[in-house]
């Protein structure tokens, strides 16, 4: 199953710069960054298969973050939608 049900599926992908990925990105590297200052090593041009790395890291959990918010927020919309049509006296219609 994993971390989305099959329905998840149906929604269209979030774009591959999104403001999760950039954010978790740009926190990964900074940890590699204080890390590298941790450990009293240059920090900007020691490790930087390891800065590759966290930036990776952290670029694809934002970009799963946003798959999830995505689909919990369609969920949500679709529910509410469905209780509105159900309930459509607690709901009249503006006329203008």
């Amino acid at each position: 199953m994993g971390l989305l049900p099959a329905e998840a599926k149906v929604l269209p992908p979030p774009g591959i710069v999104n403001r999760n990925s950039v954010w978790l990105g740009f926190i990964g590297w900074t940890t590699a960054v204080l890390q590298n200052g941790l450990f009293r090593r240059p920090p900007l041009k020691a490790g930087l298969h390891r800065q590759l790395l966290y930036v990776t890291v952290g670029w694809f959990l934002g970009y799963y973050l946003t798959k999830i918010e995505n689909y919990k927020t369609a969920k949500f919309d679709r529910e509410m939608m469905e209780y509105i049509r159900q309930h459509p006296d607690d709901f009249p219609e503006k006329g203008m």
